[in-house]
């Protein structure tokens, strides 16, 4: 049973008023979006698909935004079933109210609409947005956000040429209704059917360049289950930013990109006029699955050579010397004018140790994924909503503990935190593949990452001057890696696994950032058109 809010016209006319008056007083510009979800048949590897687009495209229609934009997202489902879209990397400060997870919103019903209203406040960078419920995002549903820096920041490269988005990721022949069946009924997913590089397969892609010209490569792993490998066949990649941070620009013949995460990088067409492969090709799978598609020259004399070149393929110890290599440029503006640099993260005291390991129990005969043997369900009323309504029963605060601990258990598990206070984090990996985990509405700071068992002298190892911040990391098998986060955003956010298949399964809980203040100088109040479902039906917001 669901209840949404309906605005009177006389309200509207007073919000339009005071968006005008706010525009005048100098406020930071909006953006508006209509967006109608629907299905559509799609073709990615060859076989007829029932796919998920976003204004009758797959991928969605990128954002193109400026640091502390506001973006107002009207969002009509015209699917048949209850549908959200989250915004991976986008902070959503003071306002988990916007975030799109079951833990925050009420789905959007079938012939419904609901408008997000989001604020890039302090972002650049690359990012991208996807469907959140039901297995949805092996439909598709998914798109590339980017923030671009406001014009009196510098950045520290020169404007590119052109700027391109690449949205790759693993992809199922299966149609997700499918999928999610499998996944219901307690089995894994087989291994993958391809690869897929903006919504197509191989060859399907051309991305022109002019000799002589640098541009943007902006990269982000959209798949389900496999971290994947991209390189551009002959040209190097001079590594600019991640998740918005600007990394010092360091050169690379290809990068790792796990689930989840977005890199840039700039590429300089450099070599002699011809087609060269783009290649995209997953990491630690047997087989190795590869996709490819084609960097043209205008002024090209030759066509792509007969197969493309090779890359690395189970080699552990490369990536994770990769991943240490990544560096922020201390010097270089973020989204502000000071230099990323004065945020002196190694210099703040930690509140709190929270460790976090994730298994693969299986509970009543079926295969589940968990963490500090934990197992996510998901209430019939979202958390976020329960909390603010004190409707008791719906989540178990304190239900996962700060540690590994043993045993397997179903919970609605929440984890409380203190506003502002500043964690050290270690994600453990007993397991033999890659895992990659994601915070909603954080950032956090990678200081070290190393094979075999975390312990307190691994502190002496750690990156406390110059590490980028992200918002997704890889934890190698048999390994861990540690994060220091501030706590900076009051809300109920999502931690999990970018891993679709175990985040599906339980591999997530929810970390409750609280402020005894109950100010909304601290959190934006519930919004006028909160969607209610489950126990809040009948409240009023």
């Amino acid at each position: 049973m669901v209840k949404q809010s309906i605005k009177t016209s006389s309200f509207c006319v007073s919000v339009f008023l005071l968006h005008f008056l706010l525009f005048v007083n100098g406020e930071d510009p909006y953006r508006f979006f209509t967006w109608n979800v629907s299905y559509g048949y799609i073709y990615p590897l060859g076989v007829k698909q029932q796919g998920i687009l976003i204004n009758g495209q797959f991928p969605g229609p990128q954002i193109d935004c400026v640091t502390n934009d506001n973006l107002v997202i009207n969002v009509f489902n015209s699917l048949d079933q209850p549908f959200l879209l989250s915004w991976n990397g986008i902070m959503q400060r003071r306002n988990s109210w916007q975030d799109g997870v079951f833990g925050t919103n009420c789905p959007i019903p079938p012939a419904r609409n609901f408008t997000y209203n989001l604020q890039v406040k302090d972002q650049i960078g690359s990012f991208f947005y996807f469907p959140s419920l039901a297995f949805h995002k092996a439909a598709g549903g998914y798109g590339g956000i980017k923030i671009a820096s406001r014009s009196v920041i510098p950045v520290p490269f020169p404007p590119p040429a052109g700027d391109y988005t690449v949205l790759a990721g693993d992809w199922f022949k299966q149609n997700h209704t499918d999928l999610k069946a499998v996944l219901d009924n307690g089995h894994d997913l087989p291994f993958p059917d391809g690869l897929l590089i903006n919504g197509r397969g191989s060859n399907a892609f051309m991305f022109n360049v002019d000799q002589g010209k640098t541009y943007r490569f902006r990269v982000s792993n959209v798949g389900l289950t496999t971290s994947i490998n991209f390189r551009i066949q002959g040209h190097k990649l001079v590594l600019v930013e991640v998740e918005g941070t600007h990394t010092l620009q360091n050169t690379y013949d290809s990068i790792d990109v796990h689930l989840g995460q977005s890199y840039s990088v700039l590429v300089t067409a450099d070599q002699p006029p011809k087609d060269y492969y783009i290649v995209v090709s997953t990491r630690f799978t047997s087989p190795v699955l590869t996709t490819t598609s084609a960097l043209r020259y205008s002024n090209s004399a030759g066509g792509l050579d007969a197969a493309p070149p090779g890359g690395p393929t189970t080699e552990i110890d490369w990536s994770i010397n990769q991943a240490r290599s990544l560096r922020r440029n201390l010097t270089a503006s973020g989204p502000r004018p000071n230099p990323q640099g004065s945020y002196h993260y190694g210099m703040i005291n930690t509140t709190r140790t929270i460790r976090l390991e994730n298994s693969a129990p299986v509970i009543d005969s079926k295969q589940r994924y968990a963490v500090n043997s934990v197992s996510f369900t998901a209430p019939d009323t979202p958390l976020k909503l329960a909390d603010h309504f004190k409707i008791s029963g719906v989540f178990n605060l304190g239900g996962i503990q700060d540690y590994p601990t043993g045993g397997a258990s179903l919970k609605t598990a929440v984890m409380p935190a203190d506003f502002r206070g500043f964690v050290e984090v270690v994600f453990e990996n007993a397991e033999d593949t890659v895992q990659s985990w994601h915070v909603d509405g954080h950032h956090f700071f990678v200081v070290g990452m190393d094979g075999g068992q975390w312990s307190a002298a691994s502190r002496t190892g750690y990156n406390l001057r110059d590490t980028i911040s992200r918002v997704t990391v890889q934890v190698y098998p048999k390994s861990w890696t540690a994060v220091y986060m501030p706590l900076d955003n009051v809300g109920m956010w999502n931690v999990r696994s970018e891993n679709w298949v175990r985040q599906y399964l339980g591999q997530q809980f929810y970390l409750r950032v609280y402020s005894p203040a109950n100010s909304w100088r601290d959190e934006a109040p519930i919004p006028n058109n909160v969607i209610l479902c489950g126990q809040a039906v009948e409240r009023q917001p």
